[in-house]
């Protein structure tokens, strides 16, 4: 090892490199000149925080991340569990509730702005609520809120004070859910924060994690983010990202289809209304086009028309994507297909489906949020 690798940030003790920006301890070559100059070694990630109040992700593998989880079930802390609300099953951490021991967890569902104004937020939460329980997580309390709403971060911040009763608050989540802005957010109403310094990763592990200072006695616990490799953000090129993420109030599109009817969801995913009759409703980016078709020519029209009339992706990054393969659904209730990562088409009770993703991908059936 060099002399370069063994330099450490002073901020979360991260060993210092300058080549991969997304990993632990990357700083500019520039900037690590300067730190020598004056002895202050900061990685960019905490050089910012302590300047700017701003914190960025850093992505580390499953084993890691669970690792760091399991620190957390011998503290006296509050867990401040993050979701994305478009998201929702992408945002599941397999088995949390293992890891956080007794610790209190205070549900958080992030980006609810993308949610029109016209769905009742008071059953958002309590289908979050039920979501949670479903897979083994009892909630304290539940928060629907978005960095985007001043008045709902401050919900936020209030129910944080309200339940972790002094005690240190580890906020924990996915990548891409959201975190780092609700972070900055609460640090933003927390006034006066001056001179922040991340204590040191935990000892033997190569994780990071950084302690804001939230009063005289305890500290608010920025965890990474761990990579849900099913998602469908991991297949798209850089420039197709933008369909996965939407940033505005989504317009759900509702199409009255027969059966043995299919749906193309860009050349991303497919649906296919295999038995039942009656309206279905999409929820996708608003410029994520969904293009009706009759099942039995579905294959064909896939194939001459995904990357030109059918995008994203183009041409050239639909080589690069892995081939659709199908999973099979018997809706039960009023039903969710959801695609990891993409968004979901709401199907009736009774409705028999085939839905299609690139393959790795993740589609799960989940009764029906809206």
């Amino acid at each position: 090892m060099d002399e370069q690798n063994e330099l450490r940030c002073i901020g979360c003790g991260a060993i210092l490199q300058v080549t991969d920006k997304k990993a632990p301890g990357y700083t500019p070559e520039s900037a690590l000149k300067k730190g020598l100059e004056s002895g202050q070694l900061y990685c960019q990630r905490c050089f910012r925080l302590r300047h700017y109040n701003e914190i960025a992700p850093v992505d580390i593998s499953d084993d890691d991340f669970r690792k760091l989880l399991s620190q957390i079930s011998d503290s006296n802390s509050l867990v401040v569990y993050v979701v994305d609300m478009f998201d929702f099953n992408g945002s599941l951490i397999p088995g949390l509730h293992r890891f956080i021991g007794d610790n209190p967890v205070l549900l958080v569902g992030n980006k609810e702005d993308v949610f029109p104004k016209s769905i009742k937020r008071h059953r958002m939460k309590e289908w979050l609520r039920q979501q949670a329980k479903a897979n083994g997580i009892l909630p304290e309390d539940v928060v629907i809120t978005s960095a985007k709403n001043a008045s709902s971060v401050e919900a936020l911040f209030n129910a944080v004070e309200k339940l972790r009763k002094g005690r240190d608050v580890y906020v924990v989540g996915v990548t891409n859910v959201g975190k780092s802005t609700l972070i900055n957010s609460l640090i933003a109403i927390r006034n006066g924060i001056k001179d922040v310094i991340t204590t040191s990763r935990f000892p033997g592990t190569t994780l990071d994690r950084i302690e804001i200072p939230f009063d005289d006695h305890s500290n608010l616990i920025d965890t990474p983010g761990i990579i849900h490799a099913d998602q469908m953000a991991h297949v798209l090129a850089a420039e197709d990202l933008k369909y996965v993420s939407p940033q505005k109030t989504i317009k759900p599109r509702v199409f009255q289809l027969n059966s043995q009817q299919t749906l193309f969801v860009g050349a991303l995913a497919r649906f296919d209304y295999e038995h039942s009759e009656g309206s279905v409703t999409a929820y996708f980016d608003n410029n994520l086009m969904v293009h009706r078709t009759k099942l039995e020519n579905a294959d064909n029209f896939y194939e001459k028309h995904a990357g030109e009339l059918l995008t994203p992706p183009t041409a050239d990054n639909l080589a690069k994507m892995p081939k659709l393969v199908a999973h099979q659904f018997s809706a039960d209730q009023d039903s969710d297909i959801v695609f990891e990562g993409l968004g979901w088409i709401s199907v009736p009770e009774g409705s028999t489906i085939t839905a299609w993703a690139p393959e790795g991908i993740s589609v799960v059936i989940r009764r029906s949020l809206i």
